[in-house]
């Protein structure tokens, strides 16, 4: 098993930033993917970010590419998100996630999910 705490969510205005951390805790040696992903009231779980846990090599959904970091610590076992030039339309929980393979951007090849954080951008 994995466990996974995210935290660093909020109310921000359009045009600010925040950064998500997310600690995993368990069999993180199963770890190969860590993702984040995102859920705005009446809409499914969708696909933001990916880092694969050795090499780094990282995956962005198109409607975050440029404004969106995905970061890793192994040491601390954390990956964080950056998200810069926020807009309305980024409001929603977001989870961290954790997958045994790398590439996929569906909810279905991550395994262990977090309880999730709010983020709320006013315009």
């Amino acid at each position: 098993q994995v466990q996974l705490v995210e935290s660093g969510g909020g109310l921000v205005q359009a045009g600010d930033s925040l950064r998500l951390s997310c600690v995993a805790s368990g069999r993180t040696f199963s770890i190969e993917t860590m993702g984040w992903f995102r859920q705005a009231p009446g809409k499914e779980r969708e696909f933001v970010a990916a880092i694969r846990w050795s090499g780094g090599i990282t995956r962005y959904a198109d409607s975050v590419k440029g404004r969106f970091t995905i970061t890793k610590d192994n040491a601390k076992n954390t990956v964080y998100l950056q998200m810069n030039s926020l807009k309305p339309e980024d409001t929603a929980v977001y989870y961290c996630a954790v997958a045994p393979s790398f590439g996929s951007t569906q909810t279905s090849a991550y395994n262990y999910w977090g309880q999730g954080t709010q983020v709320t951008v006013s315009s």
